[in-house]
């Protein structure tokens, strides 16, 4: 049987919703690779130990925010911890890393929505983000709700509905299977009105436009996986502590293999029949797969 390969530094997967099916592909440095007509076929991906940042390109020990060397984690916007919490953005307060990429990235129009990933949550996104974001997190339904002026904007409105609903993803619920049908208009309609003075507040302090109330539909999201596993069984290329506690000399050679049948793709996850990995904790590491 003849194999193929490629090689490269792991970025995020990329994916389409075409007719609802998610596509999906792997980014190998220069190279792509298709995955969806790999489900069901052997598949390996085997890390060399080498770990370049995404933002220098400078080798690294270890990865800093899925992909980054540490000085480059330490300076960078897009590191920064208000982009987890965007609620607390200091652009104003002019601490901003970098105020240009700011002003490109957080001053743009975003949207607030609510998702289904086996259980109900709210979380934001940037616009162009729609649907790669859902798709990201493993929802099978999401519904926008708001579309704001700014990335803090939108994350004063998240915190707020954060108080009735999730703002997280339960992965381990996500990966076990298809979430059940949740009636995202109906559950919208139940959540704004308990928002309604903290609504009141944002627009009284950034403007009466600064949060404009949509009425979208929801958006089905289906994913290529084969079989859901009954238990979600971890794989990685990092070595875990009782590993290297037991290596003496750890070098560059020391090779780290992930394989098996692919099972299916779920958010940033491989499924295999033996374990399940998530991709985009691996950006930067240097992967040949072997197809």
């Amino acid at each position: 049987m003849s194999t193929n390969s490629l090689t490269g530094h792991v970025r995020k997967m990329t994916s389409k919703l075409i007719d609802g099916q998610v596509e999906y592909q792997l980014p190998l440095g220069e190279h792509s690779l298709p995955l969806n007509e790999l489900i069901g076929k052997h598949l390996s991906l085997t890390h060399s130990g080498n770990i370049n940042c995404q933002e220098c390109g400078k080798k690294t020990k270890k990865s800093y925010s899925q992909g980054f060397c540490y000085p480059c984690m330490m300076k960078l916007a897009k590191c920064d911890m208000c982009i987890m919490k965007p609620e607390t953005c200091h652009f104003e307060q002019g601490t901003c890393r970098e105020p240009q990429w700011g002003e490109a990235n957080c001053f743009v129009p975003h949207y607030v929505y609510l998702a289904n990933t086996t259980a109900i949550k709210v979380g934001i996104t940037r616009h162009t983000q729609i649907p790669t974001r859902w798709i990201d997190q493993g929802a099978n339904q999401a519904l926008p709700i708001f579309k704001v002026s700014t990335r803090l904007q939108s994350g004063l409105v998240e915190t707020a509905l954060a108080e009735f609903i999730s703002d997280k993803t339960n992965w381990r619920n996500m990966l076990k299977g298809k979430a059940d049908s949740i009636d995202l208009k109906a559950r919208a309609e139940e959540l704004i009105p308990q928002i309604e003075a903290r609504l009141a507040d944002i627009k009284l302090k950034y403007g009466e436009d600064a949060v404009e109330r949509l009425n979208e539909e929801v958006v089905e999201i289906d994913f290529p996986v084969m079989q859901y596993p009954t238990k979600i069984s971890s794989l990685s290329f990092d070595k875990s502590k009782k590993e290297l506690e037991k290596e003496q000399d750890l070098t560059e050679k020391t090779l780290k293999t992930v394989s098996g049948t692919l099972m299916g793709i779920k958010g940033q996850y491989l499924y295999f029949d033996t374990g399940v990995i998530n991709m985009r904790k691996f950006t930067s590491y240097e992967v040949t797969a072997t197809y």
